[in-house]
């Protein structure tokens, strides 16, 4: 009798399978931790798209200010000329060649970057054209050392804290899908409740 009544009660404690796979979701459900907030797609492509923006900007800053002054180094002629004229809105310099076989002519400097020399109505400069096109025309001391190229430094500036940002937002990203798990709890705890507790009235005789 002793033997018959060990197995009864070994066989009692045997739990059907469904309470059994109830338990493993709800196991599940407390072992889940809340996923930090996920860095959207969108707004890494925004970042990355300001970051071209930016290095577009730069190449077209540098590009044909460095050409330009590279031009006038080899072939460019230099004259003495007094300026004519001189705003800001739209912001230009015109000068009047009067020396060499231009004399006479009025043309406005060319831009460095979107900068121009500080001067004056009157004032006198020497100034290096280019014969081919003298409407290509540097001040001579921007041709012999040019200024700093602040426009493209700020934006060089601007596209590496992008970049910068891109970077650590798509590493975040990754790191949160690698080290957590789905959004949501893989078994509902709710869900896993109600199916432990139809079993258990189930199970109650």
């Amino acid at each position: 009798m002793a033997k018959k009544k060990r197995k009864a009660g070994a066989s009692q404690q045997q739990l059907p399978p469904h309470v059994e796979k109830a338990r493993k979701a709800t196991a599940e459900a407390k072992a889940w931790k809340p996923r930090p907030k996920l860095p959207q797609r969108r707004v890494i492509g925004a970042i990355s798209g300001i970051f071209l923006l930016c290095v577009g900007m730069v190449l077209a800053l540098v590009l044909p200010a460095h050409s330009l002054v590279q031009d006038l180094r080899s072939r460019g002629v230099s004259v003495a000329a007094t300026v004519v004229g001189v705003d800001s809105k739209p912001k230009y310099v015109k000068v009047r060649l009067v020396s060499g076989p231009k004399a006479g002519t009025e043309v406005m400097l060319w831009d460095y970057a979107g900068m121009y020399p500080e001067t004056q109505t009157g004032a006198s400069m020497i100034v290096t054209y280019d014969p081919e096109d003298p409407s290509r025309i540097l001040a001579q001391n921007w041709v012999e050392d040019p200024p700093a190229n602040l426009p493209a430094y700020g934006v060089s500036a601007l596209a590496l804290l992008c970049l910068g940002l891109t970077t650590a937002v798509t590493w975040r990203r990754f790191w949160i899908l690698r080290t957590f798990g789905p959004e949501k709890p893989p078994a509902s705890s709710t869900g896993g409740n109600e199916h432990h507790g139809k079993a258990v009235r189930d199970t109650k005789p």
